[in-house]
């Protein structure tokens, strides 16, 4: 797979956050007499110096700022996995708090080294203020693709409520357009069982942008359901929004009407089961009539351990 070009995200990381202190370069041990050589022990790296230096797993608490709101536990376990043979490609980002130090960006890489049992890990440790902090968290995770279209909206709301910035503040700090942050936003006006489908990956962004056009939320939720059991596209979508805002108003039939809630209990019972037997994220999507299960992979491997569950042969 080809490497995507960088992104806008790259640039004015290093306006974000600066060393702790600047690197100080190690004392040169004093000369020993030639009769009697004597090994000097090395210099620990200094704090803020480029690269990084180890520091006490324990000593780590996370972010109060972190945008991911889901860890899933396999994932978790296949990084630890890749952690133990290959060795951590890439240090976590840390600042001092107090006698400890908090999370800036690689939360689920110290979490891997938690459940490895390592007592250290490699961080570079930086300077930064809370707003800073935040958004080059939400950096480190779009840059890494690891967060779900609520996640990153959430990330958004976030920076601008907790630090008083606009969007267009809030925008430059994680190097995107305005109206990509507006347009982010806009998701989170969906109600819960939608922003559900999205962050599930049962909706696309683009479904949600559609289904926004019909502000009764009943009708959005009706036409959702709808577009999920059919597996209608975008432009099949629009259609269907516009068929509904000329007839004002959507078909209920089509929307599985008499699911009770004692159904909805068993499906989220039968979900949380599917999840923890398959080692993946999955969705059901539960009518009276027909409905739907999604199991999300992630790369050819994932796809095969699956397979390998269910007893089919790839």
């Amino acid at each position: 797979m080809a490497t995507p070009p960088k992104s806008r995200l790259g640039r004015g990381l290093g306006g974000l956050i600066s060393s702790a202190a600047p690197a100080q370069p190690a004392p040169k041990p004093e000369a020993a007499p030639a009769a009697a050589p004597a090994a000097a022990a090395p210099a620990p790296a200094p704090t803020g110096a480029p690269g990084y230096q180890e520091i006490a797993v324990a000593l780590i608490e996370p972010s109060p700022y972190q945008a991911r709101r889901e860890v899933i536990p396999e994932q978790l376990a296949e990084l630890a996995e890749s952690i133990r043979a290959e060795g951590l490609l890439q240090p976590i980002v840390v600042r001092k708090a107090g006698q400890k130090f908090q999370l800036i960006a690689g939360e689920r890489r110290w979490r891997a080294f938690q459940q490895l049992k390592i007592k250290t890990i490699p961080a570079r440790i930086v300077e930064a203020s809370n707003a800073s902090s935040a958004a080059l968290g939400l950096i480190e995770n779009l840059q890494r693709e690891g967060l779900n279209p609520i996640e990153e909206a959430h990330g958004y709301a976030s920076l601008i409520r907790d630090f008083d910035l606009t969007q267009e503040t809030a925008a430059t700090r994680v190097g995107k357009g305005r109206a990509s942050v507006a347009n982010s936003l806009r998701l989170l006006a969906l109600d819960a069982e939608l922003q559900g489908y999205l962050a599930k990956s049962l909706l696309s962004v683009g479904h949600a942008k559609v289904l926004l056009g019909i502000n009764d939320a009943a009708q959005r939720t009706v036409l959702a359901r709808r577009v999920i059991e059919e597996g209608l596209s975008v432009r099949a979508t629009e259609k269907l929004t516009g068929q509904v805002k000329t007839d004002g108003g959507a078909k209920p039939a089509k929307a599985g009407k008499g699911a009770t809630a004692a159904d909805a209990a068993a499906v989220a019972s039968i979900q949380k089961k599917l999840t923890s037997h398959l080692g993946a994220r999955v969705a059901v999507l539960h009518t009276p009539k027909k409905g739907r299960i999604v199991i999300e992979y992630r790369g050819n491997e994932d796809l095969q351990r699956l397979l390998e569950k269910l007893g089919v042969e790839a």
